[in-house]
């Protein structure tokens, strides 16, 4: 068989992975349009309370070379995906996320507040309170009033227990450090974040993008935290871009 006759190689498998109490609707406009060329699969971590947990059960999903984009939570799942198995990894996309470990110290008692401050809404008043008390620091402030946005982000938060949020949120407490595996990634990396993300912001992702090498840098204009649903024409649009130059 010559050359010009063997088949193409397969597309890598696209593995989605959701943030913070999140499922397969914060990707369903990238799903839809990443499904044309490959397959897809949005990861449901179950009551996976570590991120190691939720990378086992992402790469469980298929033997196959994958793509993965992380949004949020989920992109701490994809460095802990490429510390286990860089090797199966041929592109990663990082939406809207941060890599550094948790802090301790007055930082990490701040944070543990906030974090504590939404498990106890969620606890007594239910996922959806939650969602609704959280909603104006993950999205743009312009978009508050914007009723289908933020219906569809509290129906899918609402779809969540207050048991599984508990589990999230332990294992983003006990999230790995990254920093030190950003300059070992050589997979093609696209770096995407809203420009007025407060949850994780901006900055955070500059510092990403300059240690991987080979990377490219999407700042989302007129958008916070949750890009993905935000902003979906321009975040597909990226990741289109990103799926369409890996082999």
């Amino acid at each position: 068989m010559s050359a010009r006759d063997e088949p193409a190689p397969a597309r890598p498998h696209v593995l989605l992975l959701p943030g913070l109490a999140c499922d397969a609707d914060v990707w369903r406009d990238q799903t839809r349009a990443l499904s044309q060329t490959a397959e897809v699969t949005v990861v449901d971590y179950a009551a996976a309370d570590s991120i190691t947990k939720m990378a086992e059960i992402a790469l469980a999903i298929t033997a196959d070379r994958v793509a993965i984009a992380g949004h949020s939570m989920g992109g701490r799942v994809a460095f802990e995906i490429m510390r286990i198995a860089p090797i199966r990894v041929a592109g990663l996309a990082l939406l809207d996320t941060a890599y550094r470990g948790f802090p301790g110290g007055e930082a990490g008692e701040r944070e543990i507040a906030k974090r504590s401050e939404l498990l106890n809404l969620a606890r007594t008043k239910g996922m959806r309170a939650m969602a609704e008390f959280w909603m104006p620091g993950i999205i743009h402030p312009d978009r508050v009033s914007d009723a289908a946005l933020t219906s569809a982000i509290l129906a899918m938060m609402s779809r969540k227990t207050p048991e599984i949020f508990a589990a999230q949120i332990k294992a983003l407490l006990g999230r790995p450090d990254a920093t030190a595996l950003l300059s070992t990634i050589r997979c093609p990396t696209l770096v995407l974040c809203g420009r007025k993300d407060t949850w994780s912001p901006l900055e955070g992702h500059r510092e990403i993008a300059a240690a991987i090498r080979p990377s490219h840098l999407a700042v989302i204009e007129h958008c916070g935290h949750m890009a993905p649903m935000e902003r979906p024409a321009e975040v597909t649009a990226a990741l289109s871009a990103w799926f369409s130059g890996l082999s």
